[in-house]
């Protein structure tokens, strides 16, 4: 494996770097999700729908205050702000959460499109090479051709592998972020729903 990389000519060196970043990122991004979903508490959601079903604010803030539950913090943060504009500050706690679930997918979408890129750019450079060499042998020699052309391959192969790699958690991770975003939305609107009929 450490001979067919270092046959991959000079780009291989800035794929291995992409490489070690996109393991960094995904790794560290599976490390949130998990604990993030070790953090949920389904039960704290419960308690402060209900405190605020019997009207009870302050048993809800209580609630949210103690609760590890990012769908929880959001909603008592916005309810303790709810004089000023609940609307605005169930945004502002919202995209907050939300910047937590998104953080690093902008890297990860960076590597899928840079990764090939690079790979490419390494065949192309290993080609000219090649065909470099060819211009200096005899032309019964074919080996000189087809042996930097396959060199030059291998850089494209490590930039699609790196790519692929990172385009499974990526999507994983973008759905996860599209799955906290309906759910603070639902809530967002359902304690909004019920402020509001409490005014009349």
């Amino acid at each position: 494996m450490i001979q067919l990389f270092l046959k991959g000519g000079p780009v291989m060196w800035p794929l291995l770097i992409v490489s070690m970043v996109t393991l960094t990122v995904v790794l560290e991004r599976l490390w949130f999700i998990w604990n993030e979903a070790k953090l949920r508490n389904l039960g704290d959601v419960e308690s402060f729908f209900g405190s605020l079903e019997k009207k009870n604010e302050t048993d809800a803030k209580a609630v949210g205050v103690k609760s590890t539950d990012y769908v929880v913090r959001v909603l008592n943060y916005a309810l303790e702000h709810r004089q000023v504009s609940f609307s605005n500050a169930f945004l502002q706690a919202s995209n907050r959460e939300l910047s937590r679930f998104s953080r690093g997918l902008s890297v990860l979408d960076t590597v899928i499109t840079l990764a090939p890129l690079l790979g490419l750019l390494g065949t192309v450079t290993g080609l000219i090479h090649s065909f470099g060499l060819l211009g200096d042998q005899d032309l019964e020699a074919p080996t000189v051709l087809t042996g930097g052309i396959a060199q030059a391959l291998i850089a494209t192969a490590f930039g699609l592998v790196i790519a692929v790699t990172a385009l499974i958690p990526f999507n994983y991770l973008n759905a996860r972020l599209e799955q906290a975003r309906r759910e603070l939305e639902d809530t967002g609107t359902q304690v909004e729903l019920m402020l509001r009929e409490e005014k009349k």
